[in-house]
């Protein structure tokens, strides 16, 4: 019989250590206020593993955008994630706590690997044809980032997970609106090359002399009509979270929205104006995801992006194969593993 059970993480790590979770914290609170205020209300068991995925996150992100080399600066991040991955993470707290988040949750090396390859296409300078070629890139910069969160919340199906990915591109898509005149005055292009040509505007004229007009108010525009989209499709899979980790997912969705709408309130003009959501109106949001939501079941069965299919199918099903065989199979060799953890 050729078995297709789920593969365990192939170590089991130390306990993470109370000094590196402080330091992730600290990472947290400088690098992101929005996830910050998130956060605040994530369950205890979900708190401090996922602190330290995102503190590993904004460490590799930083080191390519900030080292002289990026393209060097990628291939440490690969050698420090093969380290993590046999247990021998290098001397820093995040990759001490995250090797200690992969053992515990038994977490495919392909989503972060996807995530460094995200960060590879920065350091390239690449740029996006198609919005399906955008997608592609904020599948691996953020969808992943969806699918590990999920994960932490110990969701492992796959409408679940494809649902967790449309939030995470959602994210960055909005990321991406927001900041389309400061990426390119960085030298950055990210809109979808073939919107802007349809739309008049030459993508190496308009980087060389960034500037607002109604052309690519309609770009804005569309962007972020896909991110709408694309929340929307999210919300039933947050409807379908472990009930102590909805609010918190949903905040997240609901303060990256508003940035939208502060970008539309300002005539979608992400070149002369910056939107920032005021902190007075984060916390309104966040009350307002603590309420109770309903959401379109039929959405929770649609397919992944074809951009996101593969995070999702990197994740082992959770009750292992088809066959009883396989399933039971599956049960004993968990049931072997969390007696190993508990000796």
């Amino acid at each position: 019989m050729t078995s297709t059970l789920p593969q365990l993480a192939p170590f089991e790590a130390d306990p993470m250590r109370p000094e590196d979770l402080a330091a992730c914290r600290a990472a947290l609170v400088v690098g992101s206020k929005s996830f910050a205020t998130a956060a605040r209300i994530l369950p205890r068991r979900v708190r401090a593993p996922a602190t330290a995925l995102y503190a590993f996150c904004r460490v590799a992100d930083d080191a390519v955008d900030t080292e002289a080399d990026p393209k060097a600066s990628v291939r440490r991040l690969r050698e420090r994630l093969d380290a993590i991955y046999v247990n021998k993470p290098i001397n820093h707290p995040a990759d001490r706590a995250f090797a200690a988040v992969v053992a515990e949750y038994e977490m495919p090396k392909e989503l972060p690997g996807a995530l460094i390859e995200g960060f590879e296409w920065d350091a390239e300078e690449r740029r996006y044809d198609t919005l399906d070629a955008l997608h592609a890139y904020c599948a691996r910069v953020a969808g992943t980032v969806g699918a590990m969160m999920a994960l932490l919340m110990g969701v492992r199906d796959g409408p679940r997970l494809a649902r967790a990915c449309d939030l995470g591109v959602a994210m960055q898509l909005t990321n991406i609106a927001r900041d389309i005149g400061e990426d390119a005055r960085n030298g950055r292009i990210y809109l979808p090359l073939d919107w802007m040509r349809e739309a008049g505007i030459d993508p190496e004229a308009w980087q060389r002399n960034p500037s607002y007009t109604p052309a690519l108010r309609e770009i804005t525009h569309r962007m972020l009509a896909n991110a709408d989209m694309l929340y929307a499709r999210s919300e039933a899979g947050i409807a379908a979270l472990p009930s102590d980790c909805r609010s918190s997912i949903r905040a997240a969705g609901r303060i990256y929205a508003e940035i939208g709408r502060m970008v539309r309130a300002e005539g979608f003009d992400p070149v002369t104006k910056r939107a920032i959501v005021p902190k007075g109106r984060k916390l309104v949001l966040l009350a307002n995801a603590m309420l109770p939501r309903l959401a379109r079941s039929a959405t929770l069965a649609e397919p992944p992006l074809d951009a996101t299919a593969y995070l999702v199918r990197a994740v082992p099903n959770p009750i292992g194969g088809d066959s009883l065989g396989e399933r039971i199979e599956w049960l004993i060799g968990v049931i072997n593993r969390v007696e190993g953890r508990a000796a």
